[in-house]
């Protein structure tokens, strides 16, 4: 398996093990669903691709610590993602902050020239907001908690 191979599975491990945790949370009838959970979980695992691809790409230039511009990308977005549930009040919008939280991290890895690991997040990010949430509203819709009466 190529190295890039491999890093695509852990992204995909990754969204599927956060998919599952987020399944319970969503037959609950929690607002934070599969779709949150799945993306959290990827965006996670890319910064920790990023990090060790990058830190490998750039191990030649002593002083320079890609894992530190990581870092701070993570909290900086990390602060925007909080605002942006915030603002929403009672039923905050985790699922787009994930998603912008995901986004930085497809951004970060393309910005350090991984570009297989970046195309495989978007386009598991895709399946993740359109496949996760028709999934996840025929299983509330038999198994999850009646919101109603």
């Amino acid at each position: 398996m190529s190295i890039e191979n491999e890093f695509i599975l852990r992204l995909v491990v990754a969204t599927l093990l956060g998919a599952l945790l987020g399944l319970e949370r969503s037959l609950a009838g929690k607002h934070a669903g599969m779709r949150t959970y799945a993306l959290v979980a990827m965006g996670s695992a890319l910064f920790v691709v990023v990090g060790i691809l990058s830190s490998v790409q750039l191990s030649m230039f002593p002083g320079i610590n890609p894992v530190q511009i990581a870092s701070s990308v993570v909290i900086g977005i990390g602060f925007i993602g909080a605002g942006l549930a915030a603002l929403r009040g009672e039923h905050p919008e985790l699922t787009t902050a994930s998603g912008i939280w995901l986004s930085a991290g497809i951004g970060m890895a393309a910005g350090f020239g991984l570009y297989a690991p970046a195309l495989a997040a978007t386009v598991i990010g895709f399946i993740v907001f359109w496949g996760f949430a028709k999934l996840e509203r025929q299983l509330s819709s038999k198994y999850g908690i009646n919101h109603e009466g």
